[in-house]
């Protein structure tokens, strides 16, 4: 057979190749055919009793044929109200490798990623959420760009097929939080990512901090990285979160700043805004004794007089918090923690 013949073969396979190989393409890595670590897959879940039988036939084809039955699927019903539970023990009492653990309510998303990355096993650990948009046919994808040395791969729903008012607010919230973060990723919060097991050993997530796992990840050292996800519309169901995660989102991410940045530097914290605070004030003041100097006021009638001591006074009160929350850190350096890589 000819050389010319050989080529045209060889594109022809490329061209034909199966979907879910293609689509890690855009991940840059080779989607492994076979795995020799065991996969746990943690899904949070909310009256969800209508997706969780295709979800389940879905996932096994993908972690029986990458894993060779090497895997384990968690369920963590978040307080449902509907049959969500019931259809779980079906679903277990058919594959053993299906479990779950059902809160006796509503905890929110953060607890139910905490105890299920408790509960994992495995060395990979795959999340994704229990609504069918996101696409198991992805997880060999994710394994591959771990295999490349990242630790934490975030998938990016490049294509979402949700309404503009969780669109539109969505892309502002990942840009505030890319920008603030120091991480470039388009996508915080999406529900399928891939981790290392060592990433949800060190990550603590309470609150609502799970949509900060890049984040926090990245402050803790370990490489992280993003590919682009299909994603589904929804099938079955409603959206399970309003409007006001947006805000609460913002406050936590401020938290989450504060807490892993600043936790053992209080004052870069505190004396960076009461500095400004201070100078800000002083400034004001100094422009307004120079007008008095020069006689073209009285500071008495001078309502921004007032609002310049507000400032310097504001300013030396948060410098001193920073202060004294050196002084708390100092004391407790004996209990400091940090994350060790590898020993030899």
């Amino acid at each position: 057979m000819s050389e010319e013949n050989n080529d045209q073969q060889r594109n022809r396979r490329r061209r034909y190749r199966p979907r879910n190989e293609q689509r890690g393409r855009d991940g840059g890595g080779r989607v492994p055919s076979l795995t020799t670590q065991k996969v746990s897959v943690v899904i949070p879940l909310l009256n969800e009793e209508e997706s969780l039988p295709e979800l389940s036939r879905q996932l096994e084809q993908v972690l029986d044929r990458i894993t060779r039955s090497n895997y384990e699927v968690i369920f963590v019903d978040d307080g449902s109200t509907d049959r969500s539970y019931d259809v779980i023990r079906d679903i277990h009492a058919r594959n053993q490798k299906f479990k779950a653990i059902r809160f006796r309510r509503n905890y929110g998303k953060s607890a139910a990623l905490a105890v299920g990355f408790a509960e994992v096993t495995g060395d990979i650990v795959i999340t994704m959420d229990a609504d069918l948009q996101d696409d198991p046919n992805e997880i060999p994808a994710l394994i591959s760009k771990l295999d490349e040395g990242f630790d934490l791969v975030s998938g990016w729903k490049r294509k979402r097929h949700d309404p503009w008012h969780k669109t539109i607010p969505s892309k502002l919230f990942n840009a505030v939080t890319s920008m603030m973060s120091g991480i470039k990723l388009h996508d915080f919060n999406c529900g399928l990512k891939g981790y290392r097991r060592e990433v949800v050993d060190t990550v603590q997530v309470y609150g609502e901090m799970h949509r900060y796992i890049p984040a926090l990840a990245h402050w803790e050292g370990f490489r992280v990285t993003e590919i682009p996800v299909l994603h589904h519309s929804r099938k079955y169901g409603t959206s399970k979160f309003g409007a006001s995660r947006f805000l609460k989102g913002f406050l936590d991410l401020l938290t989450v700043m504060f807490t892993t940045r600043y936790v053992k530097r209080p004052l870069h914290f505190f004396g960076t805004v009461g500095s400004l605070f201070a100078v800000v004030g002083f400034a004001t003041d100094l422009y307004l004794v120079i007008e008095w100097f020069m006689g073209l006021t009285s500071l008495s009638q001078r309502p921004l007089a007032l609002f310049g001591v507000a400032m310097i006074i504001v300013g030396v009160q948060l410098i001193s918090i920073g202060l004294i929350g050196e002084l708390i850190v100092k004391n407790s350096l004996e209990t400091q923690r940090y994350s060790i890589r590898e020993r030899v």
